[in-house]
């Protein structure tokens, strides 16, 4: 392909003025007629082998950073995978273990429970045979006079028999409120 020498000297002069010049495998095709145009189309193949080059280096660069980038979205989808299992391992445990302190607090309530009203009998019972004893040492006794003893043991039998009630009854008001805050809604 020859050009006029007019549309030669246009190109060197695109060239001078503004830096660019033809590229790609027109330059293959094209005969030039001065050898100032010679040399222009022997520096824009130079230039052009050089461009294709670094693009070609600039290609494998971005193929080898998105082959990285994929192995990383891989290994991050793995860990999120791994993250989920071990989260939801982690709740089981956590119920299993909310589970037990639940059971443990209900045992070790229902034992003091039992220990304090335990407790509280003997003491309602020992003051209820203390005093039991002390009356009927007192009926057998002719200097002593009972009828202010007979009326005190009474009151105090009545005394006793109601804050023993009252005791299993706050208790077992106390154990039916536990159990009914330790109840999950549905």
């Amino acid at each position: 392909m020859k050009l006029t020498e007019e549309v030669e000297n246009e190109f060197i002069k695109l060239e001078e003025e503004r830096g660019v010049r033809l590229e790609g495998n027109i330059l293959k095709l094209i005969k030039p007629q001065s050898t100032k145009f010679e040399e222009y189309i022997e520096l824009a193949i130079a230039k052009d082998s050089e461009n294709r080059k670094k693009r070609l280096e600039i290609t494998r660069q971005i193929q080898q950073q998105n082959r990285e980038l994929a192995e990383k979205a891989l290994e991050n989808n793995e860990l999120m995978v791994d993250l989920k299992v071990a989260l939801e391992q982690a709740e089981i445990s956590k119920e299993e273990a909310v589970h037990d302190l639940d059971i443990m607090q209900k045992k070790s309530q229902f034992e003091l429970i039992g220990k304090i009203v335990q407790v509280a009998l003997w003491i309602i019972m020992g003051v209820g045979i203390t005093t039991t004893v002390l009356y009927s040492i007192a009926l057998f006794n002719p200097s002593v006079d009972t009828t202010l003893l007979g009326n005190a043991w009474s009151n105090l039998f009545g005394i006793l028999l109601t804050n023993s009630f009252s005791i299993i009854g706050t208790i077992m008001g106390v154990k039916y409120a536990s159990e009914g805050s330790s109840r999950k809604p549905e």
